[in-house]
């Protein structure tokens, strides 16, 4: 049978549509409630917050970096400025793909793979948030003008023209001024963040890390309203930076120089002094290096160049080079015996060319073999007669020797302003028992009054000891700084003057000293001959390699770096000390003959009016300076 025919019952499917439509409008309607419920909350009850949002998001406040101060010599020569650059920087949040970017870059500045792995390095150090980072620095016109035709393909990237520290004089005074260099990770973690925001400089050595507070100065800020990608629209307020202060030094370009060449490109150290001030006059340290290189970022090759070379540039000998000072203390030593009573002015010691201790075969020999025969301190001095320091030596011991000189600065730093100094050795019953485990023996007390054996001292420590004899026992520590406004370095723990039972001893010994230059036996007479004034000096010989008991130096069988080093001190005029000297030529052998025309050449390019060659030294030095 046929089914029958079902029919349509509307009414039941109009109330089904109907609640279906009143299902479908009570949520649009509970939907459109949140919606405005959210509305209200977003735009009236959190206005205030989300405006700040906003603004924020328009309107950014940037850091202005202030500029460095300069450092001049003292007659004024710019020893380190400031000079503008463009350099590549990236704002890392606004860099939608950082690796394509940097691909990017890579193929329009035709980058070598160290400088791409630079530039990744200085993006993964810890910065503030929104901070441009600079990756490039001293860009060409024409990597600027390629990086203006795609800046539409490179958000968050711009070309920011910035000031670059720079040294005119190169590689002249880079020991002593040092380099700035690129805030890393461990400076980052002592640093004010606030007082660096938008500096990426930071002293690295010398007077630029010691004044670096100074040199820095106050960073300013400015509000600057920014599009969505990040492109600066207009600056809506600024608050102008406070530049570093300018700092004056002691250093003097033409003295600097002439020490230089008078070092004829070996390897050593001069310092020059003002007994008067402490002033550091000349601080050479040599072979050096251009401290331009390490300003935006050395490469690895120049760098390896440096730290790989024999020579070793980049170690600061006067600062940190410890030598035995050699006979370049026996008038200090002399003085020590003067005042303990253990000599006379006359006191006589027969020199057979050796020295035995009672009771002991070793000899101790003299430089001259052949001996001098009866010999007193004062002709002692000036011939640098072994024999009679290593009996005065033996009387004083080394506990009152190692207090008197202890007095001169020796085994101590002595500077105001160089943190890299090194204190030297002057060694003591004390110090071997806790370094070495060993009693003193007689033997050592010896070697000491020559300056050999454990003591050692730097090139500063020998200069400011011979200005403290220029003095006459004031002291005055050596310093770098002439003047900076309101800057005024501490002196408050300058040790005491020394004080001699008997006055006149200084005298006794500036007259022995004298004779080293001016007298027929003076170990440096050559030195002195035809000088318009007199001078005050002491020639010494540290030895590098020991020499085995019964042989004989043989400059020949020796490599070149296992020679003698030459030394001379010495300040002139002996009756009016204006500068004084130290010199020490590594391997040079004799301090009469190699050391002491270097300390010449000084004393007569301080007392004496410049040559024309002088003038234009300097001349030179201001016209490259840019002043």
């Amino acid at each position: 049978m046929p089914k029958p025919i079902q029919f349509t019952d509307f009414k039941s499917d109009a109330r089904i549509v109907q609640g279906r439509v009143l299902l479908c409008a009570l949520v649009i309607l509970f939907m459109l409630g949140a919606l405005v419920a959210r509305m209200y909350y977003l735009q009236v009850v959190q206005f205030d917050y989300h405006s700040t949002l906003s603004e924020n998001n328009r309107v950014h406040v940037q850091p202005v970096p202030p500029t460095r101060g300069r450092i001049h010599d003292r007659n004024g020569i710019v020893l380190a400025e400031n000079r503008p650059s463009y350099s590549l920087n990236i704002t890392r949040e606004r860099v939608p793909d950082l690796p394509a970017t940097l691909e990017l870059l890579e193929e329009l500045l035709e980058l070598d793979a160290e400088s791409k792995q630079r530039a990744a390095r200085r993006l993964q150090q810890r910065r503030r948030p929104f901070e441009a980072v600079p990756i490039m620095f001293e860009l060409s016109e024409e990597q600027i003008a390629r990086l203006a035709v795609n800046q539409f393909r490179l958000p968050g990237v711009e070309v920011q023209a910035s000031f670059v520290r720079h040294y005119p004089l190169g590689e002249m005074f880079a020991h002593a001024i040092g380099y700035v260099g690129r805030i890393n990770e461990a400076e980052l973690q002592r640093i004010d963040t606030v007082a660096y925001a938008g500096t990426h400089y930071i002293g690295k050595t010398g007077i630029e890390r010691q004044y670096e507070d100074w040199l820095h100065g106050t960073v300013g800020y400015e509000e600057v309203e920014t599009n969505a990608r990040g492109r600066v629209l207009r600056v809506l307020k600024r608050t102008d930076p406070l530049p570093g202060h300018d700092l004056t030094l002691h250093l003097d370009v033409r003295l600097q120089q002439i020490a230089k060449e008078a070092l004829a490109g070996r390897r050593g150290a001069v310092v020059a002094i003002d007994p008067a001030t402490g002033g550091v006059l000349a601080f050479v340290s040599q072979p050096s290096f251009n401290p331009n290189l390490f300003v935006t970022g050395i490469s690895h090759a120049d760098y390896a160049a440096l730290l790989d070379s024999l020579d070793r540039p980049l170690f600061n000998r006067v600062l940190r080079g410890q030598y035995p000072p050699g006979s370049t203390i026996k008038q200090m030593v002399a003085l020590a015996g003067l005042e303990h009573n253990v000599a006379t002015r006359t006191s006589r010691v027969y020199d057979p060319g050796f020295y035995q201790l009672p009771n002991h075969s070793h000899r101790f020999r003299n430089w001259n073999r052949r001996g001098d025969g009866w010999v007193d301190m004062r002709f002692s001095i000036a011939r640098s007669n072994d024999t009679f320091f290593y009996d005065l030596s033996h009387k004083l011991g080394i506990d009152r020797m190692h207090e008197f000189l202890s007095q001169f600065g020796l085994g101590q730093r002595v500077a105001l302003d160089m943190h890299e100094e090194q204190a030297g050795l002057l060694p003591s019953r004390e110090w071997k028992r806790a370094a070495r485990g060993q009693p003193w023996y007689p033997g050592e007390t010896l070697i000491a009054g020559i300056g050999q054996g454990y003591m050692m001292a730097t090139p500063l420590q020998l200069a400011h000891s011979t200005a403290l004899t220029a003095n006459r026992g004031v002291w005055m520590r050596p310093r770098l700084l002439k003047d900076a406004e309101g800057l005024e370095p501490d002196t408050s723990d300058t040790p005491a003057n020394i004080e001699l039972n008997n006055p006149d001893n200084w005298d006794f010994i500036i007259d022995a000293m004298e004779d080293v230059m001016h007298a027929s036996h003076g170990t440096a007479r050559a030195s002195a001959q035809g000088a318009e004034y007199r001078i005050a000096g002491k020639t010494g010989t540290a030895q590098v390699v020991a020499i085995a008991q019964g042989e004989e130096y043989d400059s020949e069988a020796l490599q070149e770096r296992h020679r003698d080093h030459a030394l001379f001190v010495g300040f002139a005029p002996a009756d009016d000390p204006q500068i004084a000297v130290a010199v020490m030529v590594e391997n040079g052998e004799s301090g009469g003959r190699v050391a002491a025309p270097v300390a010449r050449a000084l004393f007569d390019a301080w007392l004496l009016p410049p040559a024309g060659a002088g003038d234009l030294l300097v001349q030179d030095a201001v016209l490259e300076s840019g002043l």
